[in-house]
């Protein structure tokens, strides 16, 4: 079974799939599910993965058919695709560099570790109490204690600034997407970062708080006070929040009426009624509602299918119906262009 598109990222058996569809240009997933000798639901499903990343198209009609895009064209896609993720791990190792340089000049004398859940609870509240201007955050699960956080909506009440770059992975657990939407609404900045590793406070520039594991068996965390190795920490933060994708973004200021604030002008970002958006796309269709600015937030974020589907409380159908009149409106031809075309129009 070949495997040339392993590396970027596609598995042995979708590769298989494309290489057939490509024999024919367009079929059924029942047709060539006859022609590999497995099942027709097995290959819909490879279609449907390739159909994300751009490799097939949906063809329109009653029946489900899929056509092959030119390889020549997609395949680069995905290769631009890795070698931006390539850059990240590169960026990446220069601050784990530095990490090892701090700790190599003796600059380790500035942590103290601290041991236990209550412990860990206890800085995160000191933390964010000590901060006089901003916090940030990398998030991601499990959690030692709780996935809400108790302090934050009073601090922002109190003028202080948050910004959180949290894994895909934290949207899945019961009940952090409904948290997320809430702070947002007040003033968190909210970004989502797929392969993060790790868990990260900050305050201002004066203190940090990282967890050494994420074993909940045995929770230990560093606390970080000014030095090389704050710096370094504090570099690798904005690293993540440069490339992550934006979440949610908070509900735009009203009018004495009632009226957005934008009423009458064009907004940084979004493109006005019946002009056309760059890239050639009219954008005198109507604003997506709430659910499918949602919708397409989750899916650049890079959530599954079922994932989103469960988050949002629909089927797995229903959602990739809504997605697919996404793409109409949008005249994309998969999830990542959705998401290009959503975030030029301003949507997400």
């Amino acid at each position: 079974m070949s495997q040339e598109l392993a590396a970027v990222g596609i598995d042995a058996f979708d590769e298989q799939v494309y290489r057939a569809l490509l024999a024919r240009q367009a079929a059924a997933p029942a047709e060539l599910a006859g022609e590999l000798g497995t099942g027709p639901e097995r290959v819909a499903r490879a279609l449907d993965r390739m159909h994300d990343r751009g490799l097939v198209g949906r063809l329109s009609g009653p029946r489900r058919r899929y056509a092959a895009i030119d390889p020549q064209h997609a395949v680069e896609a995905l290769i631009q695709e890795r070698t931006v993720e390539l850059g990240r791990v590169r960026s990446a190792a220069g601050e784990l560099a530095g990490l090892f340089e701090a700790a190599r000049r003796g600059d380790a004398k500035e942590v103290e570790i601290v041991s236990g859940r209550e412990a860990l609870g206890r800085w995160f509240v000191r933390l964010q109490q000590e901060a006089k201007h901003q916090v940030r955050t990398l998030d991601r699960p499990p959690y030692a204690l709780t996935t809400a956080n108790p302090v934050e909506e009073t601090a922002m009440r109190g003028g202080l600034t948050y910004r959180a770059v949290y894994a895909p992975e934290a949207l899945e657990w019961p009940g952090v997407l409904d948290d997320i939407r809430r702070l947002v609404a007040q003033g968190e900045q909210a970004r989502v970062l797929p392969g993060l590793r790790i868990k990260l406070a900050i305050a201002d520039d004066a203190l940090a708080l990282m967890p050494l594991s994420l074993d909940l068996t045995d929770v230990r965390a560093a606390v970080i006070r000014p030095s090389s190795l704050l710096d370094a920490l504090t570099d690798y933060w904005r690293l993540c929040w440069t490339v992550a994708t934006p979440l949610l973004a908070p509900p735009r200021p009203t009018g004495p009426g009632g009226e957005s604030a934008a009423s009458g002008e064009v907004a940084s970002g979004e493109v006005a009624s019946g002009e056309v958006a760059s890239g050639g796309a009219a954008s005198g269709d109507a604003e997506p509602g709430e659910e499918d600015r949602l919708l397409l937030a989750l899916l650049v974020s890079g959530l599954k299918d079922e994932a989103i589907a469960r988050q949002l409380g629909w089927s797995v159908r229903t959602m990739r119906r809504r997605m697919s009149r996404l793409h109409d409106q949008l005249g994309a031809a998969n999830r990542f262009q959705a998401g290009a075309i959503a975030a030029r129009r301003g949507w997400i």
